[in-house]
């Protein structure tokens, strides 16, 4: 059985990505440099979602940990 994500917060994080990077959104919600995984899932069956940026530009990064659209925020904060 899925235990409930810490909800890091009740906004989402805007972050400018670059062409090319990776970055690796926390899904458990513990990490301590959200909205990016620090390891803190060990020991859960949380894991990080790979996010692969095509473009330079700001995306939303979900903070709620509530989205259907992983890694990204989809309003579910509401």
């Amino acid at each position: 059985m899925m235990t409930e994500p810490v909800r890091a917060s009740d906004t989402p994080f805007a972050v400018d990505v670059e062409t090319g990077k990776n970055y690796f959104w926390c899904a458990c919600g513990k990490s301590a440099r959200q909205p990016f995984c620090d390891g803190s899932h060990a020991g859960t069956e949380f894991a990080p979602v790979k996010y692969a940026a095509t473009a330079s530009k700001k995306v939303f990064f979900c903070g709620c940990k509530k989205t259907g659209n992983a890694p990204l925020c989809d309003g579910s904060h509401k």
